[in-house]
């Protein structure tokens, strides 16, 4: 994705979580400030919820050999998200997909996996399915049956770009969005104009990065922009392309008449969940996303659009504090 706004901002752009992440805030004065809060968040979030980390806590989750597991606040709240995310999609956006991704070849840091392209063509392992996650919110402990693995990875830095532009916003008293990897979340008094946030529907892991032209645009004031995309994040075992959208019940990738889903929603979480599931859904995605009212903008694999929820283009105003992404959330 890409964003604009008019008049004068602050901006910083740094990799992390697998992908970039972007910080601009309307006061120039406070992005010191603000960017300490970012920084903190993002190491927060990855410590929290990293499949790949030996030091986190969702792989000591992940290696407890099926005994329970007590976890911090933030990972609870992590697991609960990505629960929710399961039951609103009847099962769509499952967190037990970490062992389909493993076995395909997406075992660790995705720069590092994509690289090893040879072998034979991968056996897909089914995900267990989300009800097999045995979760006490009060008492934040969560046991999962030996061998089940959880993956984090969408809705997490969805809930990582909620966290981090509320979090600025209150402390530093001026406008904020933040863009991680396409999970676009802004918060306080927005720019003159808005924040205008150009749609990227063709980029791939090696043309990613914060300067992309737009394919369409929208303007924000509030809430959250999420992409889903099976480009991105895709690599190759063999003769087979692979990405990291799984359908759960066959433990590979999503064959969606769709290449890329943007939603927007009250929240980057929901435009997440939105986002991701469209992909998965394929041409039933449309009647549900106007069932829900939600503006989205889907891409088909020629090329070709569809709208809905009133998804509206605007073109940007000003190359003034422009970030750009990949549009690829989940």
């Amino acid at each position: 994705m890409t964003v604009t706004s008019a008049g004068t901002i602050g901006a910083r752009t740094i990799p992390a979580l697998g992908t970039f992440a972007s910080l601009l805030v309307t006061d120039p004065g406070r992005l010191d400030e603000a960017w300490a809060l970012f920084t903190g968040e993002l190491h927060a979030i990855d410590v929290a919820c990293s499949r790949f980390r030996s030091d986190s806590e969702l792989w000591r989750v992940n290696h407890a050999w099926g005994r329970p597991v007590q976890v911090s606040p933030l990972l609870a709240e992590a697991l609960a998200t990505a629960l929710t995310a399961a039951r609103l999609t009847d099962g769509d956006v499952d967190p037990t997909c970490g062992q389909s991704l493993a076995r395909l070849g997406y075992n660790q840091d995705f720069a590092q996996a994509r690289r090893h392209t040879g072998g034979p063509a991968p056996s897909p392992a089914p995900a267990p399915g989300w009800h097999t996650v045995e979760f006490d919110a009060g008492r934040r402990v969560v046991r999962v049956p030996d061998g089940v693995m959880l993956d984090l990875g969408a809705t997490a830095k969805a809930l990582a770009a909620d966290h981090a532009a509320t979090r600025i916003a209150a402390a530093a008293g001026c406008g904020a969005l933040v863009n991680l990897g396409g999970d676009i979340r802004v918060a306080g008094e927005p720019p003159a104009g808005g924040w205008h946030v150009g749609i990227v529907d063709d980029a791939d892991f090696e043309t990613q990065g914060p300067r992309r032209e737009p394919a369409d645009s929208v303007m924000i004031r509030d809430g959250g922009v999420a992409t889903s995309s099976t480009l991105v994040r895709s690599w190759r075992r063999g003769e087979v392309s692979l990405h990291h959208i799984i359908v759960p019940s066959t433990g590979l990738p999503a064959d969606s008449c769709w290449r890329t889903a943007s939603v927007a929603a009250a929240t980057c979480v929901d435009a997440n969940i939105a986002s991701t599931a469209a992909i998965l859904r394929g041409e039933r995605a449309v009647g549900w996303l106007e069932a829900l009212r939600l503006p989205a903008r889907l891409v088909r694999q020629d090329g070709t659009t569809v709208t809905t929820g009133g998804w509206a283009a605007a073109a940007p105003t000003s190359d003034d504090g422009r970030a750009t992404g990949p549009g690829a959330g989940a």
